[in-house]
């Protein structure tokens, strides 16, 4: 029931929609905002062994903020926030008598934000973008709640990671599209273990433009250095020694020249410590580049 649900998050995090993130910095004075809910349920997850075992459904539902402004055309800043996350587990019943072991709890707070810097490598309107990010992990969130400090919106650690991204614009016949690729290291406190990161994404424009498809890997590894989940306190959101390999898939509908509607799901294919099940998020955006 514990350390069991990192992966989704840190790949709805750590992987913007398509008009943002990547290589691309936004324009001086412009900038991209998307206000989203995200959410997953899950009663299994993989083990530390890479194999399915059930748990007490959980859920965690986060409404979160994800904004990119340009600072000059080279230099944008970021943030990614959890405005609100709840986090919630059912009653855990046995398996016999059906009667309750432990009674079902609930946590709503701030989750934990991340504020960042991305700066291009190379210069705006360059064949192959390339940037580089400095992305903080303030621990704003909750760390530990419950009867049995087993609920929680955020790890309390301090973390900062270091990533390259690279991509390129280009055409399929008349069809824009757009291939971008990033890897980065994750440096943590608190005895959670470092993590190397990467991913690549890939979307296309239709419709003239007014309905952008992308889909996206995304891949964390542990090394193995953090604390045994025996040996620090921890609940159903953010696992320590974890990894995992997801993909995922994104629809943004413009409706306006600058406002637009998203959806998404992701998943897990692989992993360790993590929940074995989708994740889903709907989401408005505004983009001031239009």
């Amino acid at each position: 029931m514990k350390n069991i649900i990192s992966i989704i998050l840190i790949s709805t995090i750590f992987s913007s929609v398509s008009f943002a993130g990547g290589p691309w910095p936004q324009p001086k004075g412009k900038g991209y905002f998307k206000l989203s809910e995200w959410w997953t349920v899950f009663d299994q997850h993989f083990t530390d062994q890479g194999l399915i075992d059930p748990n007490v459904t959980t859920g965690i539902f986060n409404t979160s903020l994800y904004a990119e402004f340009g600072i000059t055309n080279r230099l944008t800043a970021q943030f990614n926030g959890a405005l609100l996350s709840r986090n919630y587990m059912n009653n855990l019943r046995s398996n016999t008598t059906k009667d309750i072991i432990v009674a079902g709890e609930a946590i709503n707070s701030l989750g934990d934000i991340d504020l960042g810097l991305k700066y291009g490598l190379t210069k705006p309107g360059a064949r192959i973008p390339i940037s580089l990010s400095v992305i903080l992990g303030l621990p704003t969130g909750t760390p530990v709640a419950g009867e049995l400090n087993n609920l929680q919106t955020g790890d309390g650690e301090f973390n900062q990671m270091i990533q390259l991204d690279a991509g390129r614009g280009f055409s399929i016949g008349k069809t824009p599209a757009y291939i971008s690729a990033y890897t980065g290291f994750n440096n943590r406190t608190k005895d959670f273990s470092e993590e190397i990161r990467y991913g690549a994404e890939f979307g296309i424009g239709l419709v003239n433009q007014k309905f952008w498809l992308a889909t996206k890997l995304n891949v964390v590894e542990s090394l193995k250095n953090g604390a045994t989940a025996e040996s620090i306190t921890s609940t159903s959101i953010f696992a320590n020694n974890s990894e995992f390999s997801s993909i995922g898939v994104e629809a943004n509908v413009f409706v306006t020249k600058k406002i637009g509607v998203s959806v998404g799901a992701a998943g897990a294919f692989r992993g360790e410590i993590i929940a074995a099940a989708p994740s889903y998020s709907v989401g408005v955006f505004y983009d001031m580049t239009k």
